[in-house]
Protein backbone atom coordinates (compact mmCIF):
# COMPACT_ATOMS: atom_id res chain seq x y z
CA UNK A 1 0.00 0.00 0.00
CA UNK A 2 1.15 3.50 -0.79
CA UNK A 3 1.36 6.35 1.69
CA UNK A 4 -0.81 9.34 0.79
CA UNK A 5 2.30 11.29 -0.25
CA UNK A 6 3.56 8.45 -2.49
CA UNK A 7 0.16 8.15 -4.11
CA UNK A 8 -0.07 11.89 -4.77
CA UNK A 9 3.46 11.97 -6.27
CA UNK A 10 2.65 9.03 -8.55
CA UNK A 11 -0.54 10.71 -9.73
CA UNK A 12 1.19 14.07 -10.29
CA UNK A 13 3.82 12.33 -12.43
CA UNK A 14 1.13 10.42 -14.30
CA UNK A 15 -0.78 13.64 -15.08
CA UNK A 16 2.43 15.26 -16.35
CA UNK A 17 3.23 12.24 -18.52
CA UNK A 18 -0.31 12.18 -19.89
CA UNK A 19 -0.12 15.88 -20.75
CA UNK A 20 2.97 15.16 -22.86
CA UNK A 21 1.38 12.12 -24.52
CA UNK A 22 -1.68 14.08 -25.66
CA UNK A 23 0.07 17.35 -26.49
CA UNK A 24 0.46 16.49 -30.17
CA UNK A 25 -1.85 13.47 -30.48
CA UNK A 26 -5.46 14.15 -31.36
CA UNK A 27 -6.61 10.64 -32.26
CA UNK A 28 -8.92 9.34 -29.51
CA UNK A 29 -8.07 5.66 -30.07
CA UNK A 30 -4.32 6.19 -29.81
CA UNK A 31 -4.79 8.47 -26.82
CA UNK A 32 -7.01 6.06 -24.88
CA UNK A 33 -4.72 3.15 -25.71
CA UNK A 34 -1.68 4.92 -24.27
CA UNK A 35 -3.77 6.15 -21.34
CA UNK A 36 -4.58 2.58 -20.30
CA UNK A 37 -0.94 1.58 -20.49
CA UNK A 38 0.07 4.58 -18.37
CA UNK A 39 -2.57 3.76 -15.76
CA UNK A 40 -1.51 0.12 -15.67
CA UNK A 41 2.15 1.11 -15.23
CA UNK A 42 1.41 3.69 -12.54
CA UNK A 43 -1.16 2.04 -10.30
CA UNK A 44 0.02 -0.95 -8.27
CA UNK A 45 -2.29 -3.97 -7.90
CA UNK A 46 -4.22 -3.07 -11.08
CA UNK A 47 -5.87 -6.02 -12.80
CA UNK A 48 -7.90 -3.94 -15.27
CA UNK A 49 -7.54 -0.38 -16.53
CA UNK A 50 -9.69 0.61 -19.44
CA UNK A 51 -12.48 2.51 -21.05
CA UNK A 52 -16.04 1.71 -21.91
CA UNK A 53 -17.38 4.07 -24.57
CA UNK A 54 -21.02 5.14 -24.76
CA UNK A 55 -22.65 4.50 -28.15
CA UNK A 56 -25.87 6.35 -27.29
CA UNK A 57 -27.48 3.21 -25.91
CA UNK A 58 -24.93 1.16 -23.94
CA UNK A 59 -21.27 1.06 -22.91
CA UNK A 60 -18.96 -0.78 -25.32
CA UNK A 61 -15.49 -2.02 -24.37
CA UNK A 62 -12.72 0.26 -25.60
CA UNK A 63 -8.95 0.25 -25.13
CA UNK A 64 -7.86 -1.54 -21.96
CA UNK A 65 -5.07 -3.40 -20.16
CA UNK A 66 -6.01 -6.61 -18.39
CA UNK A 67 -7.71 -9.94 -18.95
CA UNK A 68 -10.58 -10.56 -21.34
CA UNK A 69 -13.50 -8.44 -20.21
CA UNK A 70 -17.22 -7.80 -20.64
CA UNK A 71 -17.82 -6.18 -24.02
CA UNK A 72 -21.21 -4.52 -23.50
CA UNK A 73 -22.71 -3.01 -20.37
CA UNK A 74 -26.24 -1.65 -20.11
CA UNK A 75 -26.78 1.74 -18.51
CA UNK A 76 -27.31 1.35 -14.76
CA UNK A 77 -25.92 -2.22 -14.72
CA UNK A 78 -22.70 -2.98 -12.85
CA UNK A 79 -20.39 -0.33 -11.45
CA UNK A 80 -19.63 1.05 -14.92
CA UNK A 81 -23.28 1.34 -15.88
CA UNK A 82 -24.06 2.85 -12.48
CA UNK A 83 -21.37 5.55 -12.81
CA UNK A 84 -22.45 6.30 -16.38
CA UNK A 85 -26.13 6.53 -15.45
CA UNK A 86 -25.49 8.73 -12.38
CA UNK A 87 -22.76 10.69 -14.21
CA UNK A 88 -20.61 10.56 -11.09
CA UNK A 89 -17.61 8.60 -9.88
CA UNK A 90 -18.35 5.36 -8.05
CA UNK A 91 -15.86 3.73 -5.69
CA UNK A 92 -16.47 0.16 -4.53
CA UNK A 93 -14.20 -1.01 -1.70
CA UNK A 94 -15.17 -4.67 -1.97
CA UNK A 95 -16.87 -5.79 -5.17
CA UNK A 96 -18.04 -9.03 -3.56
CA UNK A 97 -20.32 -6.94 -1.29
CA UNK A 98 -21.67 -4.64 -4.03
CA UNK A 99 -25.13 -5.77 -5.15
CA UNK A 100 -24.87 -4.21 -8.60
CA UNK A 101 -21.46 -5.70 -9.47
CA UNK A 102 -20.85 -7.56 -12.76
CA UNK A 103 -18.03 -10.09 -12.33
CA UNK A 104 -15.80 -9.95 -15.40
CA UNK A 105 -12.54 -10.97 -13.68
CA UNK A 106 -12.41 -12.93 -10.43
CA UNK A 107 -9.10 -11.26 -9.56
CA UNK A 108 -10.82 -7.86 -9.17
CA UNK A 109 -11.61 -7.03 -5.54
CA UNK A 110 -12.16 -3.26 -5.62
CA UNK A 111 -13.10 -0.83 -8.36
CA UNK A 112 -13.31 2.83 -9.27
CA UNK A 113 -15.27 4.11 -12.27
CA UNK A 114 -15.06 7.70 -13.49
CA UNK A 115 -17.61 8.96 -16.03
CA UNK A 116 -16.26 11.01 -18.92
CA UNK A 117 -18.52 13.91 -19.88
CA UNK A 118 -17.88 16.56 -22.51
CA UNK A 119 -20.34 19.43 -22.98
CA UNK A 120 -22.74 17.55 -20.69
CA UNK A 121 -22.63 14.53 -23.06
CA UNK A 122 -21.51 11.12 -21.85
CA UNK A 123 -18.49 9.88 -23.82
CA UNK A 124 -17.83 6.80 -21.68
CA UNK A 125 -16.24 5.72 -18.42
CA UNK A 126 -12.78 4.97 -17.09
CA UNK A 127 -12.84 1.67 -15.20
CA UNK A 128 -10.01 0.52 -12.93
CA UNK A 129 -10.01 -2.68 -10.89
CA UNK A 130 -7.56 -3.71 -8.18
CA UNK A 131 -6.60 -7.10 -6.81
CA UNK A 132 -6.74 -5.57 -3.32
CA UNK A 133 -9.81 -4.64 -1.25
CA UNK A 134 -10.28 -0.90 -0.55
CA UNK A 135 -7.64 0.25 -3.04
CA UNK A 136 -9.38 3.50 -3.98
CA UNK A 137 -10.26 6.63 -2.03
CA UNK A 138 -10.97 10.32 -2.60
CA UNK A 139 -7.35 10.95 -3.60
CA UNK A 140 -7.74 8.46 -6.43
CA UNK A 141 -11.07 9.99 -7.38
CA UNK A 142 -9.64 13.50 -7.50
CA UNK A 143 -6.65 12.58 -9.66
CA UNK A 144 -8.51 10.18 -11.95
CA UNK A 145 -11.19 12.80 -12.61
CA UNK A 146 -8.39 15.23 -13.59
CA UNK A 147 -6.89 12.49 -15.78
CA UNK A 148 -10.19 12.07 -17.60
CA UNK A 149 -10.50 15.83 -18.07
CA UNK A 150 -7.11 15.79 -19.80
CA UNK A 151 -8.17 12.92 -22.05
CA UNK A 152 -11.40 14.63 -23.08
CA UNK A 153 -9.32 17.23 -24.95
CA UNK A 154 -9.08 14.76 -27.86
CA UNK A 155 -12.86 14.24 -28.13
Amino acid sequence: MWSKEEKQKAYELMLAQQAELIKDEKNWLATLSNATALLNMTLPDTVFAGFYLFDGNELILGPFQGNVSCTRIQMGKGVCGEAAHKEQTVIVGNVKEHKNYIACDSAALSEIVVPMLKNERLIGVLDIDSQEVNSYDLTDQNYLEKYCEQLLQVF
